[in-house]
């Protein structure tokens, strides 16, 4: 896929105030760990995560997702009356039904005219929710879009925790496929795409290339989506291991794929922005698409694994940090669960 018209024009991002490191995390297991004989320490060894973010009890994804979302609409500076389509991409959603984003566009104040739906595809949503308003630019149907994701891990590792602790039959493997879920933080993302006749900015995006390898979606999956309001207790089983090298060996043959489409080499890329699962992950995706891990910006140390949000929080930090310069042209490698993998190339 190639655009010729599309520019990311801002980016929004919020972050929880609260903190729970690895170590709180393991002091809360401490029984399992004496019982088993694991070693404190283990899980940010394991993963590089030293802590996460939790949003206060009870936050909704469309609370956060707006928050993130009005960001970026007052860094554009854009009419928010031009934006004509709104996709809600966590993967939290408030109900089954109707769609979050209806929420988020009400807390908005989008116009009545705009598009507004939802797109669930694990960790992979919001890329998949640009390349849909990046397509519906191109058609001319809109001048601009805004993706956005509210995650909210904190339920998640909570009751992981609480599973762990009160099920009689836990074993080391039982730990073994809980611990991508402690993995899991909570942050909110907001992209908003105008067309380029629009922007100020100028920061294309390029094109890219999506593949699928959908036999292993069994590795990771979640409990029945019942959304907040019923006092859901997410759960998650993940082979971590397998979910990771068939994970990047599919993002090994879309990154290929992706530079024939965008006519580039590795040394054409600047800077690099990836999905944020842990240091495991991050080596060996280097490693199989060739690219320079010193060109990696990364966000998991203090954020861990925020679901659909990870990367476009990683990409607002470091456009926030000053690590993207005027011409420099960016990856964004996508992967998710499923598995789904979607890279994208932006010239800033």
């Amino acid at each position: 896929m190639k655009f010729h018209n599309v520019c990311i024009e801002a980016l929004g991002y919020s972050l929880p105030p609260n903190v729970a490191t690895s170590a709180d995390i393991e002091n809360r297991l401490a029984p399992l760990y004496q019982k088993f004989k694991l070693p404190f320490g283990r899980l940010e060894m394991m993963s590089g995560i030293r802590e996460r973010r939790l949003w206060d009890k009870g936050a909704f994804p469309s609370e956060i997702a707006s928050q993130a979302g009005e960001r970026a609409i007052a860094r554009s500076g854009i009419d928010r009356g031009t934006i004509g389509c709104l996709i809600c991409a966590s993967v939290c959603r408030d109900f089954l039904e109707p769609a979050t984003a209806s929420v988020v566009h009400d807390r908005l104040k989008l116009s009545k005219n705009s598009l507004v739906f939802d797109i669930s595809n694990a960790c992979l949503g919001v890329l998949n929710g640009m390349v849909h308003i990046a397509n519906m630019i191109e058609l001319g149907q809109i001048r601009a879009g805004l993706v956005v994701a509210g995650e909210n891990g904190g339920p998640l590792v909570e009751n992981t925790i609480e599973k762990l602790l009160s099920s009689p039959g836990v074993t080391r493997s039982t730990i073994k496929k809980s611990f991508a879920s402690l993995t899991i933080g909570s942050a909110a993302a907001a992209v908003l795409l105008v067309h380029r006749d629009l922007s100020r900015t100028g920061h294309k995006l390029l094109g890219g290339v999506g593949m699928a390898a959908t036999q292993f979606n069994d590795l990771c999956r979640g409990s029945a989506d019942a959304g907040v309001h019923l006092d859901s207790a997410p759960l998650m089983e993940t082979d971590s291991e397998t979910l990771m090298r068939e994970g990047c060996r599919l993002a090994g043959e879309a990154w290929t794929s992706a530079k024939a489409e965008l006519q580039w080499t590795n040394e054409d890329v600047d800077r690099v922005f990836c999905h944020q699962v842990g240091t495991m992950h991050r080596k060996l995706l280097y490693e199989t698409v060739g690219l320079d891990p010193q060109k990696d910006f990364s966000t998991l140390e203090f954020l861990g694994n925020t679901g659909a949000a990870s990367l476009p929080v990683t990409l607002a930090l470091g456009e926030e940090q000053g690590c993207l310069g005027k011409g420099d042209r960016a990856c964004l490698l996508g992967i998710g669960s499923g598995l789904n993998c979607l890279m994208l190339g932006v010239e800033w």
